[in-house]
C-alpha cells in the first residue's frame, strides 16, 4: 500500500525572502493559499488567485485559479477550492504566481522544488525552511489614530 504524496514548494516573496512548505498533494489550492499566508504571518482575509503568468500581467495568464470562481456566477474558470495541488502543479519545476489581496497586490512565486511521501503522525502543511524576515501584511498604525 502506497502512502499519500506531498508537494514541497518554495514560496518566494523576494530573492532573499522565501519559505519552503510541504503540503499533501491532494489538498486544495485554497489550503495551499492558507499555508502560504500563514508561513509569512499574514491573515487569509482577502481574495487571491494562482496565475501561470510570472510577470506583471497576471490577468493575461493562460491558466488561472481564482477564489472568485468559487463564488457562484462570478467566473467560469476553475476555483481554488475545487482544484487540487497535484492538478495545478503536476511536476517538479512547475511554477505559478500567487496573488494575494488585489488591493495591496502581494505577489509570490510558487515553485514545486520536490515531492515526498506523507509521514504518519506529521501535521501538514508545514514550513520546512524559512529564509528572511517577512514583511508586515499591514503597515503599523500611526500614533494618534
Amino acid at each position: 500500500m502506497s502512502r499519500a504524496s506531498t508537494h514541497i514548494f518554495r514560496i518566494r516573496f523576494e530573492p532573499r525572502i522565501y519559505r519552503d512548505i510541504e503540503i499533501e498533494s491532494g489538498k486544495s489550492l485554497y489550503n495551499l493559499a492558507a499555508a502560504i499566508t500563514d508561513a509569512f504571518g499574514f491573515e487569509l482575509d482577502h481574495a487571491f488567485g494562482f496565475y501561470s503568468a510570472l510577470g506583471d500581467h497576471i490577468f493575461d495568464s493562460a491558466v488561472r485559479y481564482e477564489l472568485f470562481a468559487d463564488l457562484k456566477g462570478l467566473n467560469e474558470g476553475p476555483g481554488v477550492k475545487r482544484t487540487k495541488v497535484i492538478q495545478a502543479f503536476p511536476e517538479i519545476g512547475s511554477k505559478m504566481q500567487f496573488m494575494f489581496d488585489y488591493g495591496d497586490d502581494w505577489r509570490f512565486e510558487v515553485e514545486v522544488i520536490g515531492r515526498g511521501e506523507k509521514t504518519p503522525g506529521t501535521r501538514y502543511p508545514k514550513v520546512v525552511r524559512a529564509v528572511g524576515k517577512a514583511p508586515p501584511q499591514y503597515a503599523p498604525a500611526e500614533e494618534g489614530w
